[in-house]
């Protein structure tokens, strides 16, 4: 049996996963009968717009992460944090989040995040829960290195959002010019910023893959869907035009459903025609969705929010509830970056060794998203574990885990 624990014999581990997953990849482009995508087409590839590519993600996740790994042990580490582009001071040889969260007058748990997120490149390790150590990148940040240096004389450029990481980010830069309110106060009233933003969502669900959802969850087997949090019905079209069998609840406030009738008019006329979907407004944090219905869906709702009003969307949403009623949390998940007890249990995928158990660089995207729900809500993405946590305080719990790479969908029960 092989030793990982031997440089060498990692970075032939790794080669041989970005050959097989590399292979794989292809494998998939190919079973469409259009061949493989080129750098220098001028079309996108039929895949690129393909609902259901579970497949190839899973295979370009290993990829990445494979892919990233080797070239920050192979690569220079001032190469590396170039690329990186980060700006880090100060930094000692054993990282406890506690001590350093302190030294730098930022809340713990922020502090983790980052320096998680980090370590998926390579930069830091995370030897046990909120415990980092140095790498060869990070060490070439300390302040006495003249790469560091060089490093953070680029990163003083950053965001106007990055540059505030105490609360909401958004909220302190917009404070600066006179604008308050929340997100979404900020386009509640705006037409063209409302426009964009629900543009932008369908980007996301494209980036992301969200619409594997429905090809994966068993859809012919209920008859009611509420879409909790509907947006322009970027979800719940499709879902009708897949399964005509289907009564869809489309909630969300009032100025977002009259947006919502438009999208339904133009993408699912039949829908409408047929009365298969009603519009019922809905302020999620002060009222309860429609009773008694099959699923109560969520995507991309509960990482917008705080712990205590997550807890109360998903409470309004259990005094609903029937008997056989299930909800399901569409988000994306983090996975660990120190193997624990219990990890790859629930339906959730893990990396061979020696890939980071939590893909490294392959799970990328859900780490972005991550500290985007911070810039922007000071929310966040959680780990099963967390959401776990969330539907247990209502008296929810988790039956199933659908793994769709970059998001997970959750189902829950009554408990």
């Amino acid at each position: 049996m092989t030793d990982l624990n031997e440089p060498e014999a990692k970075l032939e581990a790794l080669l041989s996963i970005i050959n097989s997953s590399a292979r794989q990849a292809i494998a998939e482009y190919k079973n469409t009968g259009h061949g493989v995508p080129s750098a220098d087409a001028t079309t996108f590839h039929p895949l690129d717009s393909a609902t259901d590519t579970i497949a190839l993600k899973k295979a370009i996740r290993l990829l990445e992460g494979a892919y990233h790994q080797l070239s920050a042990i192979l690569a220079p580490p001032q190469h590396s944090v170039m690329n990186l582009q980060m700006f880090w001071t100060n930094i000692q040889k054993v990282l406890a989040v506690d001590r350093l969260a302190e030294a730098v007058n930022l809340d713990k748990t922020k502090t983790a995040r980052i320096l998680r997120a980090l370590s998926l490149m390579g930069c830091f390790k995370e030897v046990e829960r909120d415990v980092f150590a140095n790498t060869r990148l990070s060490l070439i940040l300390k302040s006495t290195n003249n790469a560091g240096c060089f490093a953070g004389l680029h990163a003083q450029d950053i965001s106007k959002y990055a540059a505030v990481l105490y609360e909401t980010p958004r909220v302190l830069a917009f404070r600066k010019v006179g604008m308050k309110g929340s997100y979404w106060d900020a386009i509640k009233d705006d037409d063209e910023k409302r426009e964009r933003f629900h543009r932008s969502m369908l980007g996301q669900n494209e980036m992301m893959g969200g619409s594997a959802i429905l090809h994966h969850y068993p859809w012919d087997n209920i008859s009611s869907v509420v879409d909790v949090g509907c947006g322009i019905g970027t979800f719940s079209t499709p879902l009708a035009r897949m399964f005509p069998h289907l009564k869809i609840t489309d909630q969300d406030l009032p100025e977002v459903l009259l947006e919502a009738q438009g999208v339904w008019k133009k993408n699912a006329p039949e829908a409408l025609l047929n009365g298969r979907v009603e519009f019922v407004p809905l302020n999620f944090l002060e009222g309860v969705p429609v009773t008694g219905k099959d699923v109560y869906y969520l995507r991309h709702v509960i990482h917008d929010w705080q712990d205590r009003e997550a807890t109360t969307i998903l409470r309004n949403i259990r005094k609903v509830m029937g008997p056989n009623s299930r909800v399901l949390i569409h988000d994306c998940v983090l996975l660990r970056a120190v193997q624990e007890p219990g990890f790859g249990t629930d339906g959730l995928s893990t990396a061979p060794e020696p890939i980071l158990p939590n893909f490294g660089a392959g799970a990328h995207r859900p780490y972005q998203m991550d500290i985007t729900m911070w810039l922007v809500h000071n929310a966040k993405e959680r780990t099963l574990d967390e959401v776990k946590i969330l539907g247990a305080s209502v008296g929810l719990a988790l039956t199933q885990v659908y793994d769709l790479v970059d998001t997970m969908v959750m189902e829950f029960r009554i408990a």
